[in-house]
């Protein structure tokens, strides 16, 4: 799949495209769904499919207060989407001058211009533009004037529920630390993805050391509590973890952690590694413990069922 970082690297011979528009936070089973919808109609076409996507989210411009955490960050996002068979991503820098476009200047320097659809894949709620002043039926007209159709596409539902795929609900069970559904939803674990800073070293003392997360790293944190997860290293090894995100309130902690212990291994010298911490399943909230043995003890209990549950006893 080729990315294009801006719109200036998109190919003036490119022919002609199916496009679809998003943010794709996560690409979960919804979005993949729709990718892949759009890849096998740009073959039945004879055409190249295309999706646009904006870096950073627009939320971050027009309410970072607001602005959710990013399910993914933009490496691993393109990653995921080049897995549905597209054949190119155009990176869009979603920036002040960006969002005060009309939406007819939207669609004839990023559409007309640049991609030339032949279709136009969008959902239902889409909306472009200034002050998101143009909807599908206005893309729809616009489509009609400059000689490429639109398809809209209805809401996907979830198997067995009434509920659309959403990387809002994605954010639901993520920050009720359900990463158990959260991986029916996204078709896979939740991760993140950073380097392996210092921290204060406590879990080595205890026998149980962690590769700590930096603060930087890309993925949104789940809810606090300790996990049964994967940590994989920088070559690919595919390692069983227990992973603690919180406070560390035992010893009256303040800094929000994600750490990582590889379970059965003393021997990983992992600082300054980029690592991959998946979480597989919920262990258990975090707690306060009234002092060092009874939290050892614990933990020798997180790590035999974190064992188990990753089916590694």
């Amino acid at each position: 799949m080729r990315v294009w970082q801006s719109l200036g690297r998109v190919p003036a011979d490119l022919g002609r495209t199916v496009v679809t528009i998003g943010n794709f936070d996560g690409v979960h089973a919804g979005h993949r769904e729709l990718l892949q919808r759009v890849a096998e109609r740009a073959r039945q076409l004879g055409a190249a499919s295309v999706a646009m996507t904006f870096d950073p989210h627009p939320a971050l411009l027009h309410r970072p207060q607001e602005a959710p955490a990013q399910l993914t960050g933009l490496a691993d996002k393109l990653t995921l989407m080049g897995q549905t068979g597209l054949d190119a991503v155009l990176v869009v820098a979603y920036t002040t001058d960006f969002a005060a476009q009309s939406p007819e200047q939207f669609v004839r320097r990023y559409l007309v211009d640049a991609l030339h659809p032949v279709e136009v894949v969008v959902g239902e709620d889409f909306r472009f533009g200034a002050g998101n002043a143009g909807d599908r039926t206005l893309m729809t007209q616009l489509g009609e004037r400059y000689g490429f159709d639109v398809v809209v596409l209805e809401d996907m539902l979830a198997p067995l529920t009434d509920r659309r795929w959403s990387s809002t609900w994605a954010r639901d069970l993520l920050e009720a630390g359900d990463v158990t559904a959260l991986a029916g939803l996204l078709g896979r674990p939740h991760f993140m993805r950073g380097a392996v800073v210092h921290g204060e070293a406590r879990g080595r003392e205890l026998g149980f050391p962690t590769a700590n997360l930096d603060p930087a790293s890309s993925g949104a944190v789940p809810a606090d509590g300790v996990y049964a997860g994967w940590l994989t290293r920088a070559d690919g090894t595919r390692l069983p973890a227990a992973v603690s995100v919180g406070t560390n309130p035992t010893f009256d902690g303040e800094v929000r952690q994600v750490e990582a212990h590889v379970i059965g291994r003393d021997d990983l010298e992992l600082y300054g590694e980029e690592v991959v911490v998946e979480f597989v399943h919920l262990l258990r909230p975090t707690l306060r413990f009234t002092g060092v043995d009874e939290l050892v003890e614990q933990m020798h209990a997180d790590c035999a069922e974190a064992l188990a549950v990753l089916g590694q006893c």
